[in-house]
C-alpha cells in the first residue's frame, strides 16, 4: 500500500524540492502517512518508518510517532534522521563514528550497537527505554544520555532501570573490572571541575547542587573529587553539605540532575 501525500500539500511538497524519488521512497518504506511539515520543511511520519539496508535519500525528518529503523545500511552518518521518535530508533549495524544528528528525545529504546563509536556525543539526551551502545569500540562516555528509563548497555557494564544516576556510576566503580571503571570515570561528575561550575557562590541558588555533594559525600569510589573539593570549597559550603546530609532520607537529590 502506498503512503500517499495529503492533497492538500501537494503543492508546497513540490515547492520544498522533495524529487519523486523522494516520494517514491517515502511511500515504500512507510507504515502509515506522511507529510511535509511547512512550518519546518521537514518531513513528519504518523506511523513507523523503515528503511533498512537503504539510504535516506536527502531526506530530512522531523517527528517520527513511531519506530524508526535504519540499520543494516552503508550509513556513515545519521544526518538527515529524525528529530525525535516516539517509538524505538535502530541505527545499528551501520558504519557510524558518530551519533551527531541521532533524535535527542526517543521514546522507546535506542539501538547503536555494532557501528565504530569511541564516544556518545549526539546522543539522545532522553530515552524512555533502554539505550544499547554494544559492539562498539567505545573509550569515553562523552555525551551520554540524561536519563535512560530502563537499561543502558555497553560492552563494560550495563545498569538496570534506576541505576542511570551516580549512585549507578559510583558501583560500578566499586564493582567493576578495569575497563567499566576506566570508562565511567570519564562521566563529568567524576571532575571537580563539573562541580565548580555549577555553583555560584549563593547557597539559596546552589541548594540543590550542595544536596546532591551531600549525597556523594564520602562515598566510596569518590575520594578523589571529594578531596578536591574539600580544599575548593568555601566554609559556608561545606556547612551546608553537612547540614544537608541529615535531609537526604526525606528528599531524591538526583530528581532533577543534569551532566
Amino acid at each position: 500500500m502506498k503512503h500517499l501525500k495529503p492533497f492538500s500539500l501537494l503543492e508546497s511538497e513540490s515547492s520544498n524540492n522533495l524529487t519523486q524519488e523522494q516520494e517514491d521512497f517515502l511511500n515504500r518504506y512507510t507504515r502509515g502517512t506522511w507529510s511535509l511539515n511547512p512550518a519546518t520543511g521537514l518531513v513528519d511520519v504518523q506511523g513507523s518508518f523503515d528503511c533498512s539496508k537503504e539510504s535516506l535519500v536527502g531526506i530530512q525528518f522531523g517527528m517520527v510517532k513511531g519506530d524508526f529503523n535504519c540499520y543494516h545500511t552503508q550509513m556513515t552518518s545519521l544526518e538527515g534522521a529524525p528529530q525525535m521518535v516516539k517509538g524505538h530508533f535502530f541505527c545499528s549495524n551501520l558504519r557510524l563514528t558518530s551519533l551527531e544528528g541521532a533524535p535527542q528525545t526517543v521514546g522507546g529504546d535506542f539501538y547503536c550497537n555494532s557501528n565504530q563509536l569511541t564516544n556518545l556525543a549526539g546522543a539522545p539526551q532522553t530515552v524512555g527505554g533502554n539505550f544499547y551502545c554494544t559492539s562498539n569500540p567505545l573509550n569515553s562516555l562523552v555525551g551520554v544520555p540524561q536519563k535512560v528509563r530502563r537499561y543502558f548497555w555497553c560492552d563494560a557494564f550495563r545498569l538496570g532501570p534506576g541505576e542511570w544516576n551516580p549512585t549507578g556510576w559510583l558501583q560500578v566503580l566499586r564493582e567493576g573490572d578495569p575497563a567499566a571503571r576506566q570508562l565511567v570515570l570519564t562521566l563529568p561528575i567524576f571532575d571537580a571541575q563539573f562541580w565548580l561550575g555549577r555553583l555560584k557562590g549563593d547557597l539559596k541558588q546552589d541548594g540543590q547542587t550542595l544536596l546532591q555533594l551531600a549525597d556523594l559525600w564520602g562515598r566510596e569510589g569518590w575520594e578523589e573529587v571529594h578531596a578536591r573539593l574539600q580544599q575548593d570549597l568555601d566554609p559556608a559550603q561545606l556547612r551546608a553539605i553537612q547540614a544537608l546530609r541529615g535531609k537526604l532520607a526525606y528528599v531524591d537529590p538526583w530528581q532533577d540532575f543534569r551532566l
